[in-house]
């Protein structure tokens, strides 16, 4: 497998649209929730431990061939908020572009036509993975780091935070990040041999509830 493709794969200058998002922390700091960079690491962590964690495993879980259309049906059902089920399918069909212009792959094509308005982003992620060659272990990578990265970055521009302090925040995550991206790739390996039922289902209800109050906005800086 190549490297080199798991890193092009994470550059935040990969045009898969997450720039656009903020991943729930808009929402946060309007309610007060993020003020500061030691609210934004308990804001990430929680992010990592629920959302990082369901989005890895069904990532790794697309990698090792398990139709997307189930796990796609999964995500739906780990994902109560339409606002939410609305960005990660915008995000999905986003990614899905940039990864068939980056690794052009007959998978690629027949989930694009499967979905033509987007499947959920970590089951995209896993199968644009799948066609760049690579693992189960880096698609997680990938999906987990994504689902803190993202809040960390937008904060940066929501607070004028200093961004030495924001990536301070995801340097002291990275421990706990490995944790979750090895019980991800368990749980991705546990679909294959029992189905999508052995998927984490981890619960963000704050994250839920300020995605529809977020969506309602008449201005809004991120789009979700």
């Amino acid at each position: 497998m190549s490297r080199a493709a798991l890193l092009v794969l994470a550059d935040g200058r990969f045009p898969a649209g997450g720039h656009a998002h903020s991943g729930g922390a808009e929402a946060a700091v309007r309610a007060g929730r993020i003020t500061g960079a030691a609210s934004l690491e308990e804001f990430c962590r929680g992010r990592l431990h629920t959302v990082g964690l369901v989005a890895g495993a069904l990532a790794a879980a697309a990698v090792l061939g398990v139709d997307p259309r189930e796990l796609d049906a999964a995500a739906d059902a780990r994902t109560p908020s339409v606002a939410l089920r609305v960005a990660a399918r915008r995000l999905g069909r986003q990614l899905m572009r940039a990864g068939r212009a980056t690794w052009p792959s007959g998978e690629l094509d027949a989930l694009a036509r499967e979905f033509p308005k987007g499947a959920h982003q970590p089951v995209v992620l896993g199968v644009v993975a799948r066609a760049a060659g690579l693992g189960a272990d880096d698609a997680a990578y990938c999906a987990a780091y994504e689902s803190v990265s993202g809040a960390a970055t937008a904060t940066v521009r929501l607070l004028s935070l200093d961004p030495f302090d924001a990536t301070g925040v995801l340097a002291r995550l990275a421990p706990e990040l490995d944790r979750v991206v090895d019980a991800a790739v368990e749980a991705g390996r546990g679909v294959v041999e029992g189905g999508v039922d052995a998927l984490p289902a981890g619960a963000a209800p704050l994250l839920e509830v300020g995605a529809e109050a977020h969506a309602a906005w008449a201005v809004r800086l991120f789009a979700s």
